[in-house]
């Protein structure tokens, strides 16, 4: 079974960069992610049957305190489908939440879950649908709207099954 734990990013569609950004790419085929915004922690292409991850996710978060993360910059990366994925993301990430994503990822490998991506932090705001735009002309598009950085506390966590339900969610309070 395939499940992913996410960590949500409360972005808002009337951002006034997000707005902007829609606005340059109108002329691209572009699927814009419509809420649902977060940060993929690990994806599990497979998770043993019979497995409940929610004590190793209970034992990290426990004493975790809430990440916050200044998003500076929008970027785009090709996925491994050959899709063109625009993002929101940050230039500097707090070690203390890229060691949590190490150590859950390491210990869910552990106790045999199977995953194949690295983590790369990064919110997903639209999937380009057109084949013919190249990457950089696509990163050049993107260098030109004016996104001031900001910084969001992000408190809600919650592991899913792919196109499924939640099985664990947890709140990070901010100490």
């Amino acid at each position: 079974m395939k499940t992913y734990l996410e960590i949500q990013v409360p972005l808002r569609n009337d951002f006034l960069w997000f707005v902007e950004l829609r606005r340059i790419c109108q002329d691209i085929d572009i699927k814009w992610q419509m809420g649902y915004y977060h940060i993929t922690m690990a994806f599990i292409d497979e998770t043993p049957i019979g497995i409940d991850m929610r004590p190793l996710l209970e034992n990290h978060f426990r004493t975790f305190s809430a990440p916050t993360i200044t998003f500076d910059k929008l970027d785009a990366f090709t996925a491994m489908s050959g899709m063109h994925i625009i993002n929101l993301t940050a230039t500097e990430v707090p070690p203390s939440f890229v060691s949590l994503v190490q150590d859950i990822r390491s210990d869910m490998k552990s106790a045999g879950c199977v995953i194949n991506s690295n983590f790369q932090l990064h919110v997903t705001l639209g999937r380009v649908k057109d084949p013919r735009i190249q990457l950089s002309t696509l990163q050049n598009l993107l260098g030109s709207v004016s996104l001031l950085p900001f910084s969001m506390t992000l408190t809600e966590v919650d592991y899913r099954v792919f196109r499924g339900g939640t099985i664990y969610e947890t709140k990070l309070v901010y100490k």
